[in-house]
């Protein structure tokens, strides 16, 4: 399914990868996984990383997306030393220009002291090893938290569409991620990261009206 706002066409192949084609015909993918991509497409201009999970960071999905040109940008903390491109390297807190798109990248993790902790008490991501993307395109602002929870530097962030994780477990929850989008205030929220595996299936739908209820436009894409 691909959802269509401002010109701007998005797809969801699967879990957490994203495919956004820009009104000009500009193609970029987030976080390609090979177990989600059909085939080598192979049109991709740009290509963001945003962290090295191995459902994120997938140099055989890179190369399967990314055409010959494509400008491919990553986490510098993600060693990309097996991937046999160019690499931009991605701060973890900053603004950057990538191929003509603004980028501001934002920390993501999970809290410590919250919910998403292994049998250890670990959290699943900890600070510093994962970063969210604000993407500006054409004017079009684009916030893909990552996989994270819903943080206090979170809460100046705003954008037109919102690509939250909604899974719980790994991420926030479809309760955090509604609070998250509220907070965000987009004329668009895409939910993802849910459904892939048992300990990340949630109700999507119930995601899905709890927004538009408010009057915030859910597409399940």
């Amino acid at each position: 399914m691909s959802v269509t706002y401002e010109g701007s066409t998005f797809e969801r192949p699967g879990h957490a990868s994203k495919r956004l084609e820009t009104a000009d015909g500009t193609v970029v993918y987030v976080d390609p996984w090979s177990e989600v991509i059909d085939d080598e497409p192979s049109d991709g201009d740009v290509v963001f990383v945003t962290h090295d999970d191995f459902d994120h960071y997938d140099p055989d999905a890179i190369d399967a997306v990314a055409g010959d040109d494509a400008t491919i940008a990553v986490f510098e903390a993600v060693d990309t030393s097996d991937l046999e491109r160019d690499v931009v390297d991605l701060p973890l807190e900053g603004e950057t220009t990538v191929a003509g798109i603004d980028v501001r990248t934002v920390p993501a993790y999970n809290d410590p002291e919250g919910d998403h902790v292994d049998d250890d008490g670990e959290p699943f991501h900890a600070e510093g090893e994962v970063i969210g993307l604000h993407l500006t395109i054409d004017g079009l602002s684009i916030f893909v938290p990552s996989d994270t929870d819903f943080l206090e530097h979170h809460e100046s962030i705003t954008a037109d569409v919102f690509v939250p994780p909604i899974g719980g477990h790994y991420t926030m929850d479809r309760a955090e991620a509604a609070d998250f989008a509220r907070s965000v205030d987009p004329d668009l929220v895409l939910p993802e990261h849910y459904d892939t595996f048992e300990a990340i299936e949630t109700d999507a739908e119930a995601f899905a009206e709890e927004l538009e209820a408010e009057g915030i436009r859910v597409e399940l894409f």
